[in-house]
């Protein structure tokens, strides 16, 4: 065995590049994805909890540019701002679901007192079902979208741990991650378990080398947000914001930014009707 460890570790070091390959894929015998014409990839902008900033500051700003985003609500913050969740919804905008209560582990102080560790699929699904109501009561919308808050998908400790990904997938259209490495592959990703990418605290030309990577790939970006504001701690600056919707919208961009439901119905429509799909 210790022989077996000595020769991988001489591989490696003596050509890095071959050990690595596993990490690299040849793509150039794989059919593109269908994207409408002219388009090489799509982003979508997300923002949780409702913030304050989205909507004195934000959805103001979008509206500027006609570009559509999704929201993941919270109910306490969703109130304050009830009216301009309202326009927001008459402005082509989505609403999603982000639970009632927005549970988490417990390792985080704010949901010391509402873990996840402690929750079973039950009470997880009433979580859920409760929070589609309370966005039916007030908006009268069907809700196609679900953010996992933190991006964490399980409920429970130990052996007992299960997750509720099949809870979401058999309420929403989509379930968005948090804190993800990568863009999704329209060919394959699983719409309950989307990847999501953060938009806090970048510049433009830090979102526009994700778009870049996106776009090679002919992948779906989901950015995720919290506030909107010019400066501030869990923020996307509303600067880098102008920058990406001027981007998008060059005519030579390429780039499809659209809400999450809206670009999954299409790739859940060609995907399945496509026959060169791999």
């Amino acid at each position: 065995m210790k022989k077996l460890f000595f020769f991988i570790l001489y591989t490696f070091l003596l050509n890095p590049d071959t050990a690595m390959a596993q990490y690299e894929y040849d793509q150039s015998e794989r059919a593109a994805f269908p994207w409408p014409e002219s388009v090489t990839c799509a982003v979508s902008l997300t923002f949780d909890d409702a913030r304050l900033s989205q909507i004195d500051k934000g959805i103001p700003l979008l509206n500027q540019y006609n570009v559509k985003a999704t929201f993941y609500i919270s109910p306490e913050r969703f109130l304050e701002r009830l009216d301009g969740w309202k326009q927001t919804v008459s402005d082509g905008h989505e609403i999603g679901n982000h639970s009632m209560s927005h549970p988490c582990t417990g390792n985080y102080a704010f949901s010391r007192y509402n873990a996840l560790e402690d929750y079973n699929l039950d009470r997880m699904a009433r979580e859920l079902d409760e929070a589609n109501r309370f966005i039916k009561n007030h908006l009268e919308i069907q809700v196609y979208s679900y953010a996992y808050p933190c991006g964490q998908k399980f409920v429970g400790r130990g052996l007992d741990v299960q997750s509720y990904v099949p809870l979401v997938a058999g309420r929403f259209l989509t379930g968005r991650g948090w804190l993800d490495e990568s863009a999704n592959d329209p060919w394959l990703c699983d719409f309950s378990q989307l990847m999501a990418m953060e938009s806090d605290g970048k510049s433009f030309d830090d979102l526009k080398s994700l778009l870049d990577n996106a776009a090679a790939e002919g992948g779906w970006l989901i950015l995720a947000g919290h506030e909107m504001d010019e400066e501030g701690r869990q923020t996307t600056l509303l600067s880098s914001i102008v920058e990406l919707c001027e981007y998008v919208q060059d005519s030579e961009s390429g780039i499809w930014i659209d809400t999450v439901h809206a670009i999954a119905t299409y790739i859940r429509d060609h995907r399945d009707q496509t026959p060169e799909a791999p």
